[in-house]
Order: structure tokens, then sequence, then C-alpha cells
């Protein structure tokens, strides 16, 4: 299973440094399906609850059903206007979604993105 950070949203999120601690969280394989909004056809959202030094937090991925791969999306705090509500209710979470959901196209299509392989998540 393929774990894909592109580098403008790894930037926006300001992950530099804590990619371990995200793959950790990933790799429990314990997280919440959420709606998402103009996602690609056979794929969907996910919401990872973390804890670290920083506090509470939030990642979401969007994974493609088919192949399993997942594209990182979000890593916020809890008390962020965007991770205090993670879902399509939240204008800001829907917004911010739209805007990360072109740029990591526009990573894909111009192949800025780093690819990180781990064991595949049965839950997935």
């Amino acid at each position: 299973m393929k774990i894909i950070f592109s580098h403008k949203i790894s930037r926006k999120e300001k992950i530099e440094g804590v990619h371990n601690e995200i793959i950790k969280a990933f790799s429990k394989g314990i997280f919440t399906r959420i709606k998402g909004f103009l996602l690609p056809k056979n794929s969907n959202l996910i919401k990872i609850y973390m804890t670290s030094v920083a506090g509470a937090r939030r990642a979401v991925f969007m994974i493609d059903t088919q192949s399993k791969d997942c594209f990182f999306l979000f890593y916020r705090s809890k008390n962020d206007k965007i991770g205090q509500n993670i879902s399509i209710k939240n204008p800001k979470f829907k917004s911010a979604l739209t805007k990360y959901l072109n740029i990591l196209y526009n990573d894909l299509r111009t192949k800025s993105y780093d690819i990180l392989e781990i064991k595949n998540i049965q839950n997935l």
C-alpha cells in the first residue's frame, strides 16, 4: 500500500518532521470514514485521531478504494478551525478540501510528491 504526500500540501500542513507520527497512526488502522465533496470516483475520506507531544491532532486522507493508495490531505490540531469539525458541514473544511484536492491533482500531474510504502492495513 502506498501513501502519497503532495509536496505543496505537506508544506501547507507543516508536517516536516512528523511523517513518522502520521504513518504510525495510519498504520494502526483506526479511523473514521467521513463524507467528502468533489471526490474522484472510487474514493473516500478517512479521519485519523492522533495524540502527540503537541496535543490532539487529526489527519485526513483520501483513499482510492480500488488500488488502496492513500493521499495525505490534512494534519490539524483539534483546536484549529478546520480540526475542530472535520466534516463537510463545516464550511471551512469544505472550502479547504476543495482547494487541497485541486492542489493534490496538480502535484500528481507534475509528479511533485513523495511515496511511502507501508504494510497493508486490513480495515481499508
